[in-house]
Order: structure tokens, then C-alpha cells, then sequence
């Protein structure tokens, strides 16, 4: 993929050296697509004076457009979804350790990283969904969805994707390799189909017969709950039960969409700045209004669609622990034949 198609400018600028140290600016690169997060942005600007200059596109792109530009890099912030993807950042060398007694007392320590090179804003729980017309009895685990009792039922997004990726790690974490390795051998043995599509489309197969059972993170359904997404009428979501799985063990699996302060950021104080905003009450809040995600911060109040879908105990495992666990997630993968 050129560069051209990859990356897409929002707010049309041409980031010079000038340009990128100027008062009162703030140079943005995001991986969050959300049309939402506008509201994030002119908040901040109407609050503080700073202008927001973005470049969005591809986490993965702009990690390594970050590292090609290396000390000349415009870039203050990189915004992204997952925790692979931000311990990827760091690994990487784009990001820079910060001080800041607002985030550090505001975001908890599982949700950020030990050296303060990201973290956490908003949350997804990755749970099970499931056909309330055909399963009676649905997985209450993630390990549950390996059971024999459920083959050819389940519907799951590829390898290659950073949520399965996340949740295969995590399982690591809590359980250890060998009983990972078991467990997507098991679920592989279970696919209704070949992995394929986003979240919704594991939604959309419930609706469709093609699959009983489903993971996706709680966002998507939310936001089917909160407006009209096509494939998942309201009608049709009467049918679709779902499950905060582990309950009773080590709680259902988180992800994050965060962030950190580029390594070479020209406007380091404007960045700080910015994520301590994303950390306050109004922004929390507007994580959830706006995409139907959880709150990183505690106590911070709910928006009604993602309320509806009731309380939950979500795993506190530390989150950055579970990142260092993606490599030997994907080996799993690719050992028991997991597309």
C-alpha cells in the first residue's frame, strides 16, 4: 500500500519545521477512525488556545512513518487502539517516558505502561456473544469456548487481527502457554467458518445462521444499541444474548485504545497537556457518549448504551505484561492452524 493511499489528512496543513514548533500547536498522529472523537479535539482547542494538527491512517504505517523521520519527526502524540500496538510504539523507540501527577493518579496502573511511555484512555471488553434460539447453555469463559460441546458454532476474527492477538496473550498471561496453545486448538476445532471480517461481521453472523457464538468487543453492539448499523436491526438484536465471561475467575478481557508523547515531540508540554485531557471527566465521559466504550478512569459515569449492557468484574491483569505476550500469541496461532 503507497503512502498516498495510506494515510489521510484531516485537517489539510503542511507540517514544516516552523509549523511544527509554533506556539500554541499540537501535531496528532491517530489510528482512531472515530468520527466521533471531533468533539475531543475542539474541546481541547476551545479550552486551551492549541491547534490540533492531524494526520491520520494505519497504526502500523505510522509507527514506522515516526521512526523514518526519526529526530525531524513533527509528530507530539500517536493515538491508538490496543495494547499490542502501543507496546509496539515503545519497542519501536517513538515514544518517550513523561511526568505528569494527573495522569499517574488518574489512570490505574494496570491501564498504563511501567515507564510512563503510554496510556490508557478509553476501554473495550472483548466477550461472547451468542444465538439466544439456539444455545441454551453458552460458554460463561474464554476457555469454555474450546468445548467440544460447541463445535462448529463459533465464529472468530483472524490471527492476524490485534483483538485476537490481545486475547490469545492474555490467556497466556492468566493461564500459562501450554493451556493457550490447548485452547485455540480447541476453538479452531470449533469454527463455524474461516475467520474472516471485523467485529460486526462476527455480530452480523448470529443474525445471518452462520455462526452461535461470537467474540467481539462490547463497542460495536453498543453503538447497534445507540444507533442503526446495518445487518444488525433491532428486531434481529432481541435474538443475541451475550456473556462478560470469567466471572468467576480472572474477570472479562479488556482492551485500550491510548496513547503517548512522541519521542522527539517539538511540542512536548502542548502534548501533555492534550493527554491530560483526555484523562479529565469531560473527555472520559465523551469516550463513552461518543463511541460507546468504558471509561479508563474510575467513578466516571456511563453513557446509556454501554450501561445497557449491565455490570461486569473486568480482568485486572496489568495490560502491559499481556502486550509482551503477542509474539508467542502468534506463534500459537500459526501452529495450530489458526487463519
Amino acid at each position: 500500500m503507497t503512502t498516498k493511499t495510506t494515510f489521510v489528512t484531516l485537517v489539510t496543513l503542511t507540517i514544516t519545521a516552523t509549523s511544527a514548533v509554533a506556539e500554541g500547536a499540537l501535531n496528532l498522529y491517530s489510528s482512531r477512525h472515530y468520527d466521533t472523537d471531533e468533539r475531543l479535539y475542539s474541546d481541547f482547542t476551545e479550552a486551551t488556545g492549541i491547534t490540533i494538527n492531524r494526520i491520520e491512517g494505519k497504526a502500523d504505517e505510522l509507527i514506522e512513518r515516526m521512526k523514518a523521520e526519526g529526530a525531524n519527526s513533527p509528530a507530539d502524540i500517536l493515538l491508538t487502539v490496543d495494547t499490542s500496538r502501543l507496546e509496539r510504539a515503545k519497542d519501536a523507540g517513538v515514544l518517550q517516558s513523561i511526568d505528569s501527577d494527573v495522569l499517574e493518579g488518574r489512570i490505574p496502573a494496570s491501564l498504563q505502561d511501567a515507564d510512563n511511555q503510554w496510556f490508557g484512555f478509553s476501554q473495550r471488553a472483548r466477550i461472547i456473544f451468542y444465538d439466544k434460539n439456539d444455545v441454551t447453555n453458552p460458554p460463561q469463559t474464554y476457555v469454555d469456548l474450546a468445548d467440544p460441546a460447541y463445535a462448529g458454532q463459533v465464529c472468530h476474527r483472524s490471527s492476524s487481527n490485534v483483538y485476537s492477538q490481545t486475547l490469545l496473550a492474555a490467556v497466556i498471561e492468566n493461564h500459562g502457554e501450554e493451556a493457550a496453545k490447548t485452547w485455540a486448538q480447541g476453538v479452531v476445532s470449533n469454527f463455524a467458518r474461516a475467520p474472516q471480517g471485523g467485529d460486526t461481521d462476527q455480530l452480523r453472523g448470529l443474525v445471518s445462521g452462520e455462526c452461535d457464538i461470537s467474540v467481539s468487543n462490547t463497542y460495536y453492539f453498543a453503538r447497534a444499541v445507540r444507533k442503526e448499523v446495518d445487518g444488525l436491526p433491532e428486531d434481529a438484536r432481541a435474538d443475541i444474548g451475550w456473556i462478560f465471561p470469567a466471572q468467576n475467575g480472572e474477570g472479562a478481557h479488556m482492551n485500550l485504545s491510548g496513547g503517548g508523547v512522541a519521542a522527539n515531540a517539538p511540542n512536548k508540554d502542548n502534548a501533555i497537556k492534550f493527554m491530560e485531557y483526555l484523562a479529565s471527566d469531560q473527555a472520559q465521559q465523551y469516550f463513552s457518549a461518543g463511541n460507546d466504550e468504558y471509561p479508563a478512569v474510575p467513578g466516571v459515569g456511563l453513557s446509556p448504551s454501554v450501561a445497557s449492557l449491565g455490570l461486569f468484574r473486568p480482568d485486572a491483569v496489568d495490560l502491559s505484561k499481556v502486550a509482551k505476550n503477542v509474539p508467542v500469541a502468534q506463534k500459537i496461532f500459526n501452529d495450530v492452524g489458526w487463519e
